[in-house]
């Protein structure tokens, strides 16, 4: 117990110390009473000396107290690691914000797509991105609200859908089982598809140059299309792309349907009368 007592590195530590100070003590007496012997400053020549004594009792204070740093080290290296374990998710989001910031992918009032989810952003923090859930088959509000956490901003793909807010290219199809020959019925379709999108046509045609030029590549619009075609069973299948504003795509699509309907069973009832 003794022998631990006297190896105690405190002890040993101020023994250090003690030592030290005696010799800084006595190399000053000593330089004093050379310089009144010899009559000359040699007080530099002690203040190097000390400093020597100084530099040789920090190295050996650490290696004395070398085991004691080191634990200390690794305790305040094992509470870091556990604080930044514990708020990775929180420091991640703030890195998040960062990037949304320098970056500034969308704006507050666009519309944007983060993974499966579409929304308008509503408002952005230090720790999430909220937005207003928009159904994008009604282009409507569904009522909801998302919470999205930066850090999930950093690694899903952000799409900014900003322009279909005014304009989209709308697509939605019309399948019958019934098979004849619906050809006959293109030319009337079309007609009323040009007509329904007559009133807007200018403005489409100037929306849709500006987002070719933005993107940098040929889009499909405005003149509407319409393609026939079958499913993977064999049914018929009637594909619409409209070009057109948002707040009129179902309008216009539910006309259209109403049309195509009308003109199939009228021709469908031309062939019962043929047949």
């Amino acid at each position: 117990m003794i022998k631990d007592i006297l190896l105690h590195p405190f002890l040993i530590s101020l023994i250090m110390l003690t030592i030290a100070f005696i010799l800084k003590m006595l190399v000053d007496k000593l330089a004093r009473n050379r310089a009144e012997k010899k009559e000359k400053d040699i007080r530099y020549i002690a203040h190097n000396i000390k400093h020597f004594i100084n530099f040789v009792m920090v190295l050996s204070l650490l290696f004395v107290w070398s085991t004691e740093i080191q634990n200390f080290a690794l305790s305040i290296a094992a509470f870091a690691v556990a604080i930044v374990l514990a708020t990775r998710e929180f420091i991640q989001c703030v890195i998040g914000f960062f990037y949304l910031v320098t970056t500034r992918p969308f704006r507050i009032g666009d519309w944007i797509q983060v993974g499966e989810y579409y929304g308008e952003v509503a408002e952005t923090d230090w720790i999430k991105t909220t937005m207003h859930e928009i159904d994008m088959h009604t282009y409507q509000f569904s009522r909801k609200t998302i919470y999205i956490p930066n850090n999930k901003l950093i690694t899903s793909p952000i799409k900014n859908l900003n322009f279909v807010k005014r304009f989209a290219t709308h697509h939605f199809t019309i399948i019958r089982k019934e098979s004849f020959n619906p050809y006959p019925i293109y030319e009337n379709l079309m007609d009323e598809a040009k007509r329904h999108c007559e009133e807007f046509e200018e403005v489409a045609s100037r929306y849709n140059s500006i987002i070719e030029r933005k993107l940098d590549a040929k889009i499909s619009g405005p003149a509407p299309e319409i393609h026939f075609g079958t499913t993977e069973i064999g049914e018929f299948k009637a594909s619409f792309t409209l070009f057109c504003p948002t707040d009129k795509a179902l309008q216009i699509e539910h006309k259209l349907t109403e049309c195509f309907m009308t003109l199939w069973y009228n021709e469908a009832k031309k062939k019962e009368t043929r047949g």
